[in-house]
């Protein structure tokens, strides 16, 4: 192939090659770059990433961070049926555990936006964790980590979404404000900035957001719970904020529990005494059970397993439950004990059929296996915004 004088494609115009290479998933990039030189260092080059970045081919990516795969996230291709570690984020805390984070799509890219940072060897026992303000972004043609513009607040366990190509964040806590913030802001990402909203009416801290009917709602992490019913909701048309009633199922052991399919189709995981996957009447606002979160099997073991920990995703209108852990009985001389298994497994399903029908997909990366603390989808079309 790299007798042909070099052509990318033996038989097609060097335009035409690149245009083929480029509409190649991410996924199968580390087979094609065992074919020739030639194609590891075009896969490699500023032009192949500003071409599909020109064409807006960025591919289905899903981004996983979990708690033993420390700052390097994996991410899944759909189409190759593969998993890859992406470059490690460098960031000013690494021997810091990063958590209370959030993490959206956005016009083409990842963003890893402010959180904690707790050292993993404190010096002092109550030494308390750094909250940041600072935002990362992957650039899925160049396949690197850079920083962008900061927030204006530091926050962390915070609401954040995605609506109309901008990111909204709101509440959360700091340093200054340990009992929850009311300031909320928006990320323009095509002008690298940052503008004050105006604040919510009721300061909330350990919360969730989501874009739901064009609108920005956060939740608290005792939504769904009998003494609290009320969200705050922006909408972004006429930049006011106002308090509802309603409620919304929420699991207070997952990070990522509701998710939003198309502009309307809601769908929560709720793992309160067994895992349940529910929808939301848009009409009435009702919840339904749709089906079950899948049991694990272990190979040698005599009853199926519930996963705890996992992450709840959506991806081109499939639902995904990811990684995770379970409890696995080891009979042992003496009583027996309880071992914790780092699951790696993923499994997907289309909502709108049912019963639920659950496959299992390619199986994460070693190294990422474990409970989910960070999670996020990109789609080709949808996340693109024209320039």
């Amino acid at each position: 192939m790299e007798s042909e004088i070099g052509s990318i494609i033996p038989g097609l115009p060097d335009d035409l090659g690149l245009r083929c290479l480029a509409k190649m998933s991410h996924g199968y990039h580390g087979l094609l770059e065992t074919v020739s030189k030639r194609w590891r260092d075009l896969i490699h080059s500023s032009d192949y990433a500003a071409f599909k970045a020109r064409e807006g081919w960025c591919g289905d990516w899903l981004f996983v961070l979990t708690d033993g795969s420390s700052t390097e996230w994996v991410a899944y291709d759909p189409q190759a049926d593969t998993w890859h570690p992406l470059p490690k984020i460098s960031t000013a805390h690494p021997e810091c555990e990063h958590f209370g984070f959030s993490c959206v799509c956005v016009c083409s890219r990842l963003l890893v936006i402010g959180g904690s940072y707790k050292p993993l060897e404190p010096e002092f026992p109550n030494q308390r964790p750094f909250i940041s303000n600072d935002v990362m972004q992957f650039d899925p043609y160049k396949k690197q980590w850079t920083s962008i513009a900061s927030m204006r607040t530091p926050r962390s366990h915070f609401a954040c979404s995605v609506i109309g190509g901008k990111v909204y964040v709101a509440g959360g806590r700091n340093s200054s404000c340990t009992r929850g913030l009311a300031l909320a802001e928006v990320y323009d990402p095509l002008t690298d900035k940052w503008e004050e909203l105006p604040p919510m009416p009721n300061p909330l801290m350990d919360c969730l957001g989501l874009s739901y009917k064009g609108k920005f709602h956060v939740l608290s992490d005792q939504v769904g719970l009998p003494h609290q019913t009320t969200s705050e909701v922006f909408s972004p048309l006429d930049g006011t904020w106002c308090t509802v009633e309603d409620v919304w199922p929420f699991s207070r052991a997952m990070q990522f529990a509701v998710q939003v399919i198309g502009d309307d189709r809601v769908y929560t995981a709720v793992d309160w005494g067994e895992s349940l996957i529910k929808t939301r009447d848009g009409e009435k606002g009702d919840w339904h059970d749709v089906g079950s979160v899948p049991s694990v099997v272990l190979p040698g073991h005599s009853r199926p397993l519930e996963a705890f920990g996992y992450g709840f995703a959506t991806l081109r209108c499939e639902l995904y439950i990811l990684g995770g852990k379970a409890l696995k009985w080891e009979e042992s001389p003496g009583p027996g004990r309880f071992d914790i298994v780092k699951l790696g497994l993923a499994r997907v399903c289309d909502p709108s059929v049912r019963p639920l029908r659950w496959r299992e997909t390619r199986p994460m990366c070693l190294s990422a296996r474990g409970s989910i603390i960070g999670c996020a989808s990109m789609e080709e079309k949808s996340s693109f915004c024209s320039r």
